[in-house]
């Protein structure tokens, strides 16, 4: 629930936009507050020692006017990894307020134990509880500076 998001980018060109984004790895939120507890401790995030989540964009490559790849580098738990984002551009306007607004829908998908997330229990009729793919989803709207 706490993060930051910092795009930069020369006019409405979204292509050549440099994206930063971290967020507290402490305030993850899945509205379970033992699970929360369990994400928190060293079996996964171990937020403690590793309090941030980074994400730095590398390159922009745009696929048509509203999609895009965005490829860069993802910090968890000190553990840095290259991973590639499909980025959808909803489109620019301007809220009730006269503020200008792009809108866009981000998804991904990253193997948790690339990161050092290991964790899992066996399930008595066979099988793991946690997966090792993590599904990454986002609807995010930029606000002009």
């Amino acid at each position: 629930t706490a993060f930051n998001v910092n795009v930069e980018t020369p006019g409405e060109d979204f292509s050549k936009a440099k994206i930063d984004f971290s967020a507290e790895a402490g305030s993850i939120n899945t509205n379970n507050e033992q699970r929360d507890g369990h994400l928190k401790s060293p079996d996964f995030l171990d937020v403690e020692k590793y309090p941030k989540l980074v994400f730095n964009s590398k390159e922009i490559v745009k696929k048509s006017d509203e999609d895009f790849e965005v490829k860069g580098d993802l910090t968890i738990k000190d553990v840095t990894k290259p991973v590639s984002l499909a980025v959808n551009f909803g489109g620019i306007g301007k809220d009730p307020y006269g503020n200008t607004k792009a809108g866009f829908t981000v998804e991904g998908k990253i193997n948790r134990k690339d990161f050092g997330l290991n964790w899992n229990a066996a399930l008595e009729a066979g099988g793991v509880l946690v997966g090792e793919d993590l599904k990454l989803m986002a609807e995010i709207q930029l606000a002009k500076a």
